[in-house]
């Protein structure tokens, strides 16, 4: 599945709150989330709009790795 070129860092925090990921501070224009799911996570996301393609597959190349799951999995999860 082709990543979203669209997506902006809040709506991208926003569906990651699906593996339970929150909001635990903001720096300046970053969003720090982090999860306690399969111990803790903690994820970087900058408010830009759009995100770049490499930020966003980097992103979630992270939490798929985190979760044990392959990125198009994620992917798919995620934007379907």
């Amino acid at each position: 599945m082709r990543l979203p070129r669209n997506i902006s860092g809040d709506e991208l925090a926003g569906l990651l709150a699906k593996f339970g990921y929150e909001l635990t501070r903001q720096t300046g224009s970053h969003l720090r989330l982090t999860t306690n799911r399969h111990d803790e996570h903690h994820l970087t996301i900058p408010r830009h709009f759009p995100l770049k393609v490499g930020t966003l597959n980097g992103i979630l190349g992270d939490v798929a790795a985190h979760f044990e799951m392959t990125k198009e999995s994620l992917t798919k999860e995620l934007f379907s």
